[in-house]
């Protein structure tokens, strides 16, 4: 098997979180969207920390996007509530935050970085 490169991986997030969003949906979540892409000139090069986040943050590679999760309108923040989405997400090759404390995290892991 190859390694897919950055590029290749890029185009892949979106179906992918397309898919991750009718899964929600289909079983009574809600979601909006919290970051993406953090912008280098804002946030630095990757390795670099600037202001929030990882300084090797995937969503400095475009391969990371944050969701805030509702249920019968209610926001729900702790990473058990991601569980179930989580859980999918990986069952469709992505990598999922609360592994590592960042239950509302998605991504798809490159050269180490999640």
């Amino acid at each position: 098997m190859y390694a897919m490169s950055l590029g290749t991986l890029q185009r892949k997030l979106p179906p992918m979180i397309a898919q991750l969003i009718i899964w929600a949906y289909d079983n009574g979540y809600e979601l909006t969207f919290g970051d993406a892409y953090r912008d280098p000139r804002v946030h630095g090069q990757l390795g670099e920390k600037v202001g929030y986040g990882h300084k090797n943050s995937a969503h400095k590679q475009r391969l990371a996007v944050d969701l805030n999760l509702f249920k019968d309108g209610q926001y729900l923040t702790s990473t058990e509530d991601h569980r179930l989405l989580g859980e999918f997400w990986e069952s469709i090759g992505g990598t999922w935050g609360g592994r590592f404390a960042d239950g509302n995290h998605y991504s798809l892991e490159y050269n180490g970085v999640k």
